[in-house]
Formats: structure tokens, C-alpha cells, sequence
């Protein structure tokens, strides 16, 4: 339906035509919304510290202009670059340059973002990077970036196929979101408040059930659960450097402290497994669960759990509801090492009631449309592959 044939190739030209720099200030202070690029290529509210700061020298970026930071070196290999899509004004920090297209009739900003966002794009611009301090993709780099121009007829039709797709995509997050929160909650349920049901069914603290002291914890567990080091209940490995180039739209996805990064020729793991990000990414601590058949960079840890001892479904969670960002031993870059990592003290049920919450929570995964988000995830990376054909 929307592999549509969107004509011959047409003739590169350099982006600096069709797009100025706007430095605008926010010196009356009239704006208050501060946004941040996120290395998702989103303009997000900011984090920052700004106690202090002097907010009349911020830029003012307006809806349908673009933000984006020169320096390349500290995001890894995304360049941080997005467009004001969701609100009116706002302002960015002075670090950034602000740009607008001069002719929408020309160029559609949501057409040159879909070029922004294609990882062959971040590569261009890390490998025209430079400076040794810390290397940056000038202003003057990116005007003399080259990308296929075609008709604003053809535009249109391609950024309403992307944002068909991107809809979709929004819809299914949606509804997983909620399918999410509901696993969430069972497993607060169950081991955080200990009402997982008892031999009757019913809630086992509120039914008077068994406690005892655990001096390692400093608070009271069900009677028969123990505590015990990571290292002992699971196989902890990091994943694996690539050996070759990605592909844009076959293979097996690669998944990585960045979320999905390509496509590669081989996987590392039929089944999904628990990933904890360790390193390079403010994410670091993070847990996450991989797709089927996919392959692991050394962003993450790859923790495989001795089936004997604990069910992936309940460790995922414990770990997804502790503060593993504690064990970040990083000083210039985050990290935490298997290490790090093994030595976490665990609490954990007993293998019945850990199975029982399987048993639960695959019911609500049968739900899930993740399968169906990640197909529709591979399409918008191959639309975004075939603009070069346009």
C-alpha cells in the first residue's frame, strides 16, 4: 500500500539553499518554555539547571524551525537535531542553532526532517565532524549537505506515508503503555506489597500471612524468600561489538543502549532477554526486554537467568523496579559492569509464585501489539531508506 513508485531518481542538492539560520533572543523574557534535543531527534522539555541563568540570551525557536547542537561528540553516534512540530514558541539554549526553511513550497520541513532522521545522515555528519577538543557539524556542513530534492507533490506524498506509519506506531505505544502499567501493578501487587495469593487465593500479607526480618534488606519478606547476589541466580555477559556494516531494511534488528540501531546478516538470541544499559548513553541503568532474534551491542548487559532459580518475567520486573542507575561506577562516561552488576542483591520468591506471575503475565503480553509495533518500525526505517530513490 504505501511502497507506492515515487518516480526517477532526481538530482542531489545542497540543503543551504533552502534553508537560513534564525537568531532570534528571548530578551524580553516573554518566553518561558524551555526545550532540549533529545538524541531520539524530538524536542523535549529541558532538564537543566537553570537557577540563575540569565534566560534573555536563550533562543527563541517557533513551530515548523529546527534546533540543532554542532557538537557531535557527546551523543554517540546521533546527531542531535529535531523540529518544532508540537507547539507554538518556545525557547532552546543559545548552544544550539536555529534554522527554518526559506520556501515551503520548495522544501517541507517534515520532508528534510525525514532526512535528519536517517541513520545514514548521522554518519554523514559524524565523518564531517571535526576539531580536536571536541568535534563539531558547522553550519556550513550542513548547508553543503546534499539530499534528493524532488516535487512538493512528491514531498507530500511521502511525509503523509511516514506519518501514516508514525501514527500507527503512536496508536500501538498507546495501548502497550497501558497493557504495561497493568503488568506493572500486578508485580507491585505481588512482591512489593506481598498480596500475591496465597494457598486459599487470597492476598497472602493482608490474610496474616508468614513474615520475617531480613537484616539484609532491613524489612520484613514472606517466610521461604531468600536474598541472593545476581551473580548466583543469572549468567551475565555484554554483547557484542559489530563485525560489519549495518543494513537499512534487512536482517535481524540490533538493538543497543539507543534502541533499535539497523539491521544485521546474523543474530546472538532467538528469545527475548533481559538487557540492562551499562555504558555510553544517559540511560545508563535502564532495563529492557529484546525482541526475538535480534542482536546485542556491548551498550548493554545481558543478563540470562538460571531458569531453576527465577523466571525471566519476574527478574526482568524486580530489576525494572530497583535503581540499578545506583551502581554506576562511570566518571567522564556513565557505566556499570558485570561486576557492578553481579554483586546486586536480589530478592527472591519462591519458584511457584514466580511461575504463577508468568503464568499472569503472559496473558497480558498476548496482548501486546509489540510484535506488530516493530513491523510497522522496520517500514518506517525502509520509507526513510527509499528517499534516496525518489
Amino acid at each position: 500500500m504505501f511502497l507506492k513508485n515515487w518516480g526517477l531518481r532526481s538530482n542531489y542538492k545542497k540543503l543551504g539553499q533552502f534553508i537560513r539560520e534564525v537568531n532570534i533572543r528571548n530578551t524580553d523574557l516573554s518566553v518561558e518554555k524551555l526545550l532540549g534535543v533529545s538524541i531520539k531527534k524530538v524536542l523535549m522539555p529541558s532538564i537543566a539547571n537553570t537557577v540563575g541563568t540569565n534566560m534573555a540570551t536563550y533562543k527563541i525557536i517557533k513551530r515548523n524551525q529546527f534546533a540543532y547542537g554542532p557538537v557531535t561528540s557527546r551523543n554517540g553516534d546521533k546527531i542531535s537535531i529535531a523540529l518544532l512540530e508540537d507547539s507554538d514558541v518556545a525557547i532552546v539554549s543559545q548552544a544550539y542553532i536555529v534554522f527554518e526553511v526559506i520556501d515551503e513550497d520548495e522544501l517541507m520541513p517534515e520532508y528534510a526532517m525525514m532526512w535528519f532522521r536517517r541513520p545514514e545522515f548521522d554518519r554523514y555528519a559524524r565523518f564531517k565532524s571535526h576539531g580536536s577538543a571536541r568535534e563539531t557539524f558547522d553550519w556550513d556542513e550542513l548547508c553543503d549537505t546534499e539530499l534528493p530534492i524532488p516535487s512538493i507533490e512528491k514531498q507530500r506524498e511521502i511525509v503523509s506515508e511516514y506519518n501514516t506509519i508514525t501514527k500507527r506506531i503512536i496508536l500501538n505505544e498507546q495501548l502497550n503503555q497501558k497493557l504495561e502499567e497493568a503488568a506493572q501493578a500486578l508485580y507491585k501487587h505481588w512482591f512489593v506489597d506481598f498480596e500475591f495469593p496465597n494457598e486459599e487465593g487470597k492476598p497472602y500479607k493482608s490474610s496474616s500471612g508468614d513474615m520475617v526480618w531480613c537484616d539484609e534488606l532491613d524489612k520484613e519478606i514472606p517466610v521461604g524468600w531468600e536474598t541472593n547476589k545476581i551473580e548466583n541466580i543469572a549468567n551475565l555477559k555484554y554483547g557484542k561489538m559489530l563485525s560489519s556494516e549495518l543494513f537499512l531494511d534487512k536482517g535481524y534488528p540490533v538493538y543497543s543502549g539507543y534502541g533499535l540501531r539497523g539491521y544485521y546478516d546474523k543474530y546472538m538470541y532467538e528469545s527475548p532477554q533481559i538487557l540492562v544499559i551499562c555504558r555510553g548513553v544517559s540511560g545508563t541503568g535502564e532495563v529492557r526486554m529484546s525482541p526475538q532474534y535480534s542482536y546485542i551491542t556491548n551498550l548493554s548487559i545481558v543478563v540470562e537467568n538460571y531458569q531453576e532459580l527465577t523466571t525471566k518475567e519476574f527478574l526482568y520486573y524486580y530489576l525494572k523496579n530497583d535503581n540499578l542507575r545506583s551502581l554506576d561506577s562511570g566518571s567522564a562516561q556513565s557505566q556499570i559492569t558485570t561486576g557492578d552488576l553481579g554483586f546486586y542483591k536480589v530478592l527472591i520468591p519462591t519458584l511457584y509464585i514466580q511461575e504463577l506471575f508468568t503464568v499472569k503475565i503472559s496473558k497480558i503480553y498476548s496482548l501486546l501489539n509489540i510484535d506488530k509495533t516493530s513491523n510497522l518500525e522496520e517500514f518506517r526505517e525502509l520509507l526513510l531508506a527509499k528517499m534516496t530513490k525518489v
